[in-house]
């Protein structure tokens, strides 16, 4: 499926403001905000976190297929996707983040 079919399949993230990232030893990584440009990922993220807890190598294989046809452009050109970069990194590193959410008010 494609990554626009994809999205239709995960849950709402309406009331999500934003989803911040962080490393093993707490370390911020990344904000994925509720934006234009941001919500397929934000999409993805947050169905990642809420299934598997956190991004292990687990969690960012499914999300690389959720990213269908762009997981395979962000490897034939590393840094234009950011986000599938870091689930690429975490299978290729062996590394997990936990996430925090935020609701909008």
């Amino acid at each position: 499926m494609a990554f626009a079919e994809n999205l239709k399949q995960l849950p709402s993230i309406a009331n999500i403001e934003r989803l911040e990232l962080f490393d093993r030893e707490g370390k911020f990584v990344a904000t994925i905000e509720n934006k234009p440009g941001q919500t397929g990922s934000l999409a993805v993220y947050h169905h990642l976190v809420r299934q598997y807890g956190a991004i292990d190598a687990t969690a960012a294989t499914e999300g690389l297929l959720l990213y269908a046809e762009h997981t395979k452009d962000a490897e034939k050109n590393p840094g234009k996707h950011p986000n599938i970069d870091r689930l690429l990194a975490v299978i290729g590193n062996k590394l997990a983040l936990t996430a925090t959410m935020h609701s909008k008010a």
